[in-house]
């Protein structure tokens, strides 16, 4: 019976292993071959195989490590924002969306809209000359910063980051907090527990999971952000705010350096790989 069953797992597995290798294999494996390969446009058909040259040139190169900084920074500072921010609406209007759900909506609105869409809207709202924005904050304050100038677009970008995707951390949290058994809480406050203790002693620890996993999405997105970037700033004067994913795709489409280009991706994806290791390490200590 055992047999059996075994067989029919891995006759249900077959496609969707066969869809994988095929979608997924197969690209991976022509850009590892393009990693090691001296290649351009016109010799895409018969790349030539030349070490791990372009490697040494990636890890070599200044405007990669400025890039790395620039993505890692990023990603750390929005993911810690939104989840702090989304776990404190997630407590604090809980009992409000008990009540009224339709509210839910149009906290979700800015998940709806593109990046590329959010980084153009604020482009045209903070243009230093043409932007609302700085047109009443002098006509108000009689001054104005350069929102997108390279003291002040870091900054910029991280607070269109937190707007944008804070309502995905809130939401997580949100169910999180409402899947907590009422029962917890009563016993808590029979215990004398206030409410301030039971968040921090009981729910947070209850949600702790969630906490982790969002952060972690969180910074895994904010580490590869390329779309609101790009139509925001671009890579920034001197390369300020030039993100990873930004880095690969001038290297691939402007400098044509198609072997560096795939092997910076090639870092890329084993720095999220390792971020997603990290991960389940962490989720399957806990479940021990």
């Amino acid at each position: 019976m055992a047999i059996v069953k075994r067989a029919e797992g891995r006759a249900y597995l077959t496609p969707l292993v066969g869809f994988l290798l095929f979608f997924l294999g197969f690209p991976a494996a022509v850009n590892l071959v393009y990693s090691i390969s001296t290649v351009s446009f016109e010799t895409l058909r018969s790349p030539t195989l030349s070490g791990f040259g372009n490697y040494a040139a990636v890890l070599a190169d200044r405007e990669f490590w400025g890039a790395v900084s620039f993505s890692m920074r990023f990603g750390i500072l929005t993911a810690l924002a939104e989840c702090l921010i989304g776990l404190f609406l997630a407590v604090f209007l809980t009992p409000l969306l008990a009540k009224r759900s339709y509210l839910m909506a149009p906290l979700m609105l800015p998940l709806m809209v593109a990046p590329a869409m959010i980084g153009l809207m604020y482009r045209l709202v903070l243009h230093e000359f043409a932007g609302p924005v700085p047109y009443y904050l002098f006509e108000w304050l009689g001054d104005s910063p350069a929102f997108l100038d390279v003291d002040n677009a870091f900054r910029t970008l991280l607070v269109v980051e937190i707007l944008q995707w804070t309502p995905f951390a809130f939401l997580l949290f949100y169910m999180a907090y409402a899947a907590i058994p009422l029962e917890v809480r009563e016993a808590a406050s029979l215990d004398g527990a206030s409410a301030l203790k039971a968040l921090w002693w009981i729910e947070l620890p209850l949600m702790l999971p969630t906490l982790v996993i969002a952060f972690f999405i969180r910074f895994i997105d904010g580490f590869r952000v390329f779309d609101n970037v790009y139509a925001l700033t671009g890579s920034g004067a001197g390369g300020s705010t030039t993100s990873l994913s930004i880095y690969i795709y001038q290297a691939f489409f402007k400098g044509g350096a198609i072997g560096k280009a795939v092997a910076a991706s090639v870092v890329l994806f084993l720095a999220s790989l390792a971020v997603l290791y990290g991960l389940n390490w962490i989720t399957g200590r806990r479940r021990r």
